[in-house]
């Protein structure tokens, strides 16, 4: 397969719907002309991670999976021959999802991702849950991919890209809206490490509340031939400011390494994790807001 090309969307969103959709068509068609084969957005683009605090406005904010904003990435997608992950506050019951959606380079739609691991300790308690997982298989103008999705607070938690990881993905798509520091790069490395998965991140630009960049690309290889020291595994750091970054794949290299090497599923005791079923949460991690 070669080289696979992700641009990371590190953009400002603008003041209304109408304004993301020409921005972020804009985006997709500069991401393009420098290459890309996948353009992936930041977390809930459609809104530019606006969530409001009434439940009638947020309601009013969401839009369908099926809505205009998203059929003008779907054709977008058909049209640059380029596969497109859009975000978006989607409309759902009870309340609306933090959802992430994927076109294929002929604008098929092959995956829809909600949020599982929503920050219910701040504004996204206002949000629906994601219920799984999922991994797909995307057509790229560089070949076939198996991906899978994460979004922003999911990276914190391993069983997220360890599902992923047993369902197949070699590349993760992560579309993200915090800060990103040492700790949280250091998560992302983390998943891409013990999963010998690929992990591409995308963040708002520092100027966007509460975000700083640092979009961010681990290739999950750690281990060359004929190299005694493990290598660098990021491939990418963005700045803070907005662009549009791109992180290249050696997905040739990646599928090599995941047939040899000890880590992902190799090894794995699964009969001995039982704990990790268990639903019970004691103390000191019992949190009065938490939410199922």
């Amino acid at each position: 397969m070669g080289m696979l090309n992700v641009a990371l969307l590190q953009i400002m969103p603008g003041k209304t719907l109408e304004e993301n959709r020409d921005i972020g068509l804009d985006a997709c068609r500069k991401a393009k002309a420098a290459g890309a084969d996948i353009a992936l957005f930041p977390e809930m683009w459609s809104s530019g991670y606006d969530i409001p605090e009434d439940v009638s406005a947020l309601r009013d904010k969401a839009i369908g999976a099926d809505s205009a904003f998203i059929k003008a990435f779907e054709q977008c997608a058909r049209e640059l021959d380029l596969a497109i992950g859009i975000t978006l506050l989607e409309a759902w019951e009870p309340l609306p999802r933090n959802t992430l959606i994927v076109f294929d380079r002929h604008g098929q739609k092959v995956l829809t991702y909600a949020k599982v691991h929503t920050c219910d300790f701040g504004e996204e308690r206002r949000l629906t849950p994601g219920d799984d997982f999922y991994a797909a298989d995307l057509e790229t103008g560089a070949g076939n991919v198996k991906i899978g999705a994460m979004i922003c607070y999911d990276r914190e938690f391993p069983e997220s890209a360890r599902i992923l990881m047993l369902k197949g993905a070699e590349i993760i798509l992560v579309p993200n809206a915090c800060p990103m520091e040492i700790n949280r790069l250091a998560q992302l490395r983390s998943r891409a490490f013990e999963n010998m998965s690929g992990i591409a991140t995308c963040n708002y630009p520092q100027g966007q509340p509460d975000c700083n960049g640092h979009s961010s690309a681990f290739d999950g290889v750690a281990y060359i031939p004929d190299v005694q020291d493990s290598r660098d595994m990021c491939i990418l750091e963005a700045g803070a400011g907005a662009g549009i970054y791109m992180a290249s794949f050696d997905m040739d290299m990646l599928r090599d390494y995941r047939k040899t090497e000890v880590h992902g599923n190799a090894y794995r005791h699964p009969r001995k994790y039982h704990l990790l079923t268990d639903e019970r949460i004691c103390a000191p991690f019992i949190r009065n807001d938490r939410r199922d």
